[in-house]
């Protein structure tokens, strides 16, 4: 943990109010008032705990890296930290983009006083207490395994998610080149592995669809409420899901006025969900997933096909969600018949979720929606790291979606 210089005045509520605090008069003269509501999942002795170190000494912050900051994921989490109370930027990291600004990579972050990015090999770790690692898919074990061990890290690629290394092989056509760092890794789910999340150095931060399917799914599994044959998921997702390299496929005219199917039985997230769907079941899980890339910037909606254990309906099945998910900042059920929009969590870090009935007796629908960015990226990994820090697990996430 590292310390700034001391603030004219400060003052935390954590129950609901206010926080509020004068900036280093040598950074800026402004006045940021964040409301910040209790963390209604972690627990209490470590919020406790937080706020009472934070009453000794106010000034205290954590010096924050972002590796691959000049993706769509990692300019996300520059934008979620522009007013985090108490994790500031200290070094970004960009190889193609090395020694330019992040404005001058993402003009609407022209605003941002940070460091300038550099490359991962000219990177100084000596000052920083936590790194968000948002790096391509099979580069960022090697990486990762030459950090010191005293960061925290959140790794947003696929390379720590899977727990069999022979999955990771079969899946992204590589050996992983980490297997030691693979067994400390930590699977976060935030809301289903929160005290895991807490302990860990590293977490392995899901995928967009695999957050959208298994928030709603999990719970129903544990309860044995559905049956774990013949699950069948469609799922949709904005373009920004496929990154930001040049590709033709993701080009406009390629993406505009259509839907575009991949993957089809052999997308990469399928390991990862199966893996998440049969921990809650404690058997094999093994669905029939689809996604497809829709003409949108960003935004992801999971349709999902279940059959209900005999003697179970949709309304046990909402309930039962319901009261899983009653105390929950970021998961919320929709009432009565009302159906989930991906509109309606644009730029947010909710998922919102409703159960409904199927014209096939015993089969029910549920729909998920999150933006895949934030609740499916950059968010979660931001609710991880508080949570790994300890501080509200909230904290930098209350922004409202974006309408319209």
């Amino acid at each position: 943990m590292s310390s700034l210089g001391s603030f004219s005045s400060t003052s935390y509520c954590f129950d609901r109010g206010c926080f509020s605090k004068h900036q280093n008069e040598k950074k800026s003269s402004k006045v940021r008032n964040l409301c910040i509501r209790g963390s209604v999942a972690s627990s209490p002795p470590q919020s406790l705990q937080f706020a009472e170190s934070k009453a000794h000494n106010k000034s205290e912050k954590f010096w924050i890296g972002v590796l691959g900051a000049s993706g769509y994921t990692g300019s996300e989490i520059v934008r979620l930290l522009a007013n985090h109370p108490y994790f500031e930027i200290t070094l970004m990291t960009a190889d193609r983009k090395a020694g330019q600004s992040i404005g001058s990579v993402f003009p609407h972050l022209a605003t941002q006083d940070l460091p300038d990015m550099v490359a991962v090999k000219d990177a100084d770790f000596s000052g920083v207490d936590a790194v968000f690692c948002c790096l391509p898919h099979g580069t960022t074990q090697e990486i990762i395994k030459g950090l010191p061990n005293s960061l925290k890290v959140v790794d947003l690629s696929a390379d720590f998610r899977l727990r069999d290394i022979g999955d990771y092989e079969e899946w992204y056509g590589q050996p992983h080149r980490a297997p030691d760092l693979q067994k400390e890794a930590v699977y976060g789910l935030t809301e289903i592995s929160r005290k895991e999340i807490q302990a860990a150095r590293l977490v392995a931060n899901p995928g967009c669809y695999p957050t959208s399917i298994q928030l709603p799914l999990i719970p129903l599994l544990k309860a044995s409420l559905i049956e774990v044959g013949n699950i069948i998921i469609d799922s949709k997702s904005g373009v920004s899901g496929a990154g930001r390299g040049a590709k033709e496929a993701n080009l406009y005219t390629e993406i505009a006025e259509g839907i575009h199917s991949y993957g089809i039985t052999r997308h990469r997230h399928v390991p990862e969900i199966e893996q998440g769907l049969s921990d809650a079941s404690n058997s094999k899980v093994t669905v029939s997933f689809t996604p497809h890339l829709m003409p949108m910037s960003r935004g992801m909606q999971s349709t999902i096909y279940v059959e209900m254990a005999s003697g179970v309906s949709t309304e046990d099945l909402y309930q039962h969600l319901k009261s899983f998910y009653e105390d929950e900042e970021f998961v919320i059920l929709l009432k009565n018949n009302e159906v989930p929009h991906t509109r309606h969590v644009r730029g947010s870090n909710y998922c919102l979720v409703n159960v409904f009935p199927d014209r096939i007796p015993g089969r029910a629908i549920i729909i998920s929606v999150i933006d895949n960015l934030v609740k499916g990226a950059s968010g979660q990994a931001l609710q991880n790291l508080n949570l790994m820090m300890g501080i509200p697990e909230n904290t930098g996430l209350l922004y409202m979606p974006l309408f319209p």
